[in-house]
């Protein structure tokens, strides 16, 4: 017997949607039948996208939005809801990293990350969350059946890793953040999730796996391989469908077995 989850009816906001990650869960959600809403600076490249989806026969619109201002976090979400609707799923994918040693990390380093990582993480789910509690009270328009938040965190939020460390202190935050929200947020019919993947090949980290550095982590991975974007469909999945209701401040690793 086949299992099929159909989004249909949903609308789903993606962060981060420019490229990488962020770009292939919208893909996802789309095939899923999800009005998707493709966020971040990059306009020409969600442009892109939104073309690829709509030429796949998907429903997509596109929104400027800067994790790092409020202000711009607010119009992005109204300007969604009222292009497609009341947003039904948040995948709240924005991240960014740096290399370094911790003796080396300046002020303007730390902020970068954490700016963008957790304070951007947490007032984008904020302002989610706001609108799906009112429907919730009948206080704001729309049907309510039930919201899903996917915080994208990180296996290194779970263990740390070298070179990465406020990364790493970025991610155990928002794994923290989705424990808290989850809790909160309950008895509102929102199921708050953090999706924690390893390593997965990129357009930003291609070039890295072709390196010595590159093979030389390869090899230290339990299977010897990297993950694709398409590898997390399936939990992606899992976390935004309807039946999932039952699923909610859990933690989920998809890392090929790195953090056993």
């Amino acid at each position: 017997m086949g299992y099929d989850i159909d989004l249909s009816g949903r609308v789903a906001l993606v962060t981060g949607a420019s490229g990488g990650l962020g770009a292939q869960f919208a893909r996802t959600l789309a095939k899923a039948g999800a009005g998707v809403v493709l966020a971040a600076r990059r306009m020409d490249r969600l442009k892109t996208l939104r073309a690829e989806i709509e030429a796949d026969g998907g429903d997509a619109h596109v929104v400027t939005l800067d994790v790092t201002d409020p202000d711009s976090i607010k119009a992005a979400v109204a300007h969604a809801e009222t292009e497609m609707g009341t947003i039904d799923i948040l995948v709240n994918n924005s991240g960014v990293s740096t290399t370094q040693k911790l003796i080396d990390v300046t002020p303007e380093d730390f902020d970068y990350v954490m700016d963008i990582n957790t304070r951007g993480a947490f007032f984008v789910a904020q302002e989610v969350g706001k609108r799906m509690i009112a429907r919730s009270r009948g206080a704001a328009p729309g049907t309510f059946t039930g919201g899903r938040i996917v915080n994208v965190a990180s296996m290194a939020g779970l263990r740390v890793l070298g070179q990465i460390g406020v990364y790493a202190m970025s991610k155990a935050a928002v794994i923290h953040m989705t424990r808290a929200m989850a809790l909160e947020w309950g008895r509102y019919g929102i199921n708050v999730n953090a999706l924690c993947p390893g390593y997965i090949d990129t357009e930003i980290n291609h070039h890295h796996w072709q390196t010595e550095a590159g093979q030389k982590l390869v090899q230290m991975l339990p299977r010897k391989r990297v993950g694709q974007p398409k590898d997390l469909d399936a939990v992606l999945m899992m976390l935004c469908a309807n039946e999932s209701h039952f699923v909610n401040g859990a933690i989920i690793s998809a890392d090929d077995g790195f953090g056993v």
